[in-house]
């Protein structure tokens, strides 16, 4: 086998083992893109990557962490796929070395870089819509089936069926592994804004793992606007995860959940809030209103704490009025019925709450949780109890189920 840059010393297995899965968090997605592309087959490219990184595991313990990690697993992992598909691959078209892969930082041209190539093919308008957007997070950000399935209220056998099927059909026509230009990338962007921002929005995990996703996340937002600095939409984009990613060091007291009107703001990113407001600005300098650019609006109201030491409650409203209007997630109209709760008290909340006609609330924690505290606020401590054991059972990550579970503790003694 040709060199591959490892280095010369075995190392401890645990630390081989870390630097694996710091690497997998990192580079997942930039290495499927690279991976997948000259044939297009995300699915076979998964495969081999996954395989790649069980060899590291083996490998790097007893010959050392490579130079060049990633150049190391795509070469591997190009030698699996070699192996499973060689009709497709007669000439071997791009052997990539150890030396051709940059460890860190950014292609030159933001539309060189494989993650957005693979994120504007899986919003191809040739895939179904509603696999649109699992497929990036599963492809480009790394989530799993079952993770997705729950961030959309499905099934997960009904999710990953539909990652299968779309994964299949973009080999089976040859989509082009690239950037589009003009209305063709227009055509897609929605799709792939949206799958930016569920990145971000759907990682519960706390850890370094669920760091790198956000991470991951904010980055591609920023390569977005940088290669589109004409689009409204994607500077707010990119506004809105610099926002949220601000306050990441706050979420957290001792392993204990924090929510956010509780938070220190001194603990709170204040270059990274100021690089967002002026991004925000330069949004709205191009008089093109739309929905990341008023939820950015909305995180800088609650980012203005730091200088005001409250929140304006009334801006609040009247934000998610308009996010509404133009954006009826069940997340904003759940976060509009909160903010009512708290400017104009329990019952107006819960009558918001209770507008709210969707099949999906059933499984929709943010939902339960917020009602949960809203019945709470009302003394309607039965109720409460009842729904903060509904949002209990569909909260995945453990600091946020032991804040609701002392909430709830706390109506079982009044």
């Amino acid at each position: 086998m040709a060199d591959l840059g490892a280095g010369p010393a075995a190392i401890p297995r645990a630390i081989a083992e870390a630097r694996v899965a710091q690497v997998a968090r990192a580079s997942y997605g930039r290495l499927v893109g690279i991976l997948s592309a000259p044939a297009g087959d995300i699915a076979g490219a998964e495969d081999a990557l996954s395989e790649a990184l069980q060899a590291a595991l083996v490998t790097w313990p007893g010959s050392g962490v490579p130079d060049n990690p990633e150049g190391w697993l795509v070469r591997v992992a190009r030698n699996r796929m070699t192996d499973a598909h060689r009709r497709a691959l007669k000439r071997d078209p791009l052997p990539v070395e150890a030396h051709a892969l940059p460890v860190s930082g950014t292609p030159q041209a933001p539309q060189d870089d494989p993650r957005l190539a693979l994120l504007f093919v899986c919003a191809h308008p040739g895939i179904a819509e509603a696999a649109r957007g699992p497929l990036m997070l599963q492809a480009v950000l790394g989530f799993t089936a079952a993770e997705i399935a729950r961030a959309f209220v499905a099934s997960p056998a009904a999710m990953s069926k539909l990652l299968v099927r779309a994964k299949t059909r973009i080999k089976a026509n040859a989509m082009p592994f690239r950037v589009p230009e003009g209305a063709l990338r227009t055509e897609r962007l929605r799709d792939v804004t949206e799958a930016i921002y569920g990145c971000y929005a759907l990682v519960w995990r706390e850890g370094p793992e669920a760091d790198e996703m956000q991470r991951e996340a904010v980055f591609l937002a920023d390569l977005l606007a940088t290669d589109m600095p004409d689009d409204s939409e994607v500077l707010g984009l990119s506004a809105l995860l610099a926002f949220l990613h601000a306050r990441r060091s706050a979420r957290l007291d001792a392993g204990r959940y924090v929510p956010l009107p509780d938070q220190r703001t001194e603990l709170w990113d204040h270059a990274l809030i100021a690089a967002a407001e002026a991004r925000l600005r330069q949004a709205f300098e191009l008089g093109r209103p739309g929905r990341f650019q008023i939820e950015a609006a909305i995180q800088s109201v609650h980012a203005a704490r730091v200088r005001t030491g409250k929140t304006d409650q009334t801006a609040l409203a009247a934000l998610y009025e308009g996010l509404v209007r133009i954006a009826p997630t069940l997340g904003a109209q759940v976060s509009r019925a909160a903010v009512l709760g708290a400017l104009q008290g329990a019952q107006a909340g819960l009558a918001a709450l209770d507008m709210i006609d969707d099949a999906r609330l059933a499984r929709f924690q943010p939902y339960w949780a917020a009602r949960a505290h809203l019945l709470a606020q009302a003394g309607a401590v039965t109720e409460a109890r009842e729904a903060y054991a509904r949002a209990i059972a569909l909260t995945h990550a453990p600091p946020e189920r032991a804040f609701l579970a002392s909430a709830r503790a706390a109506l079982m003694q009044s």
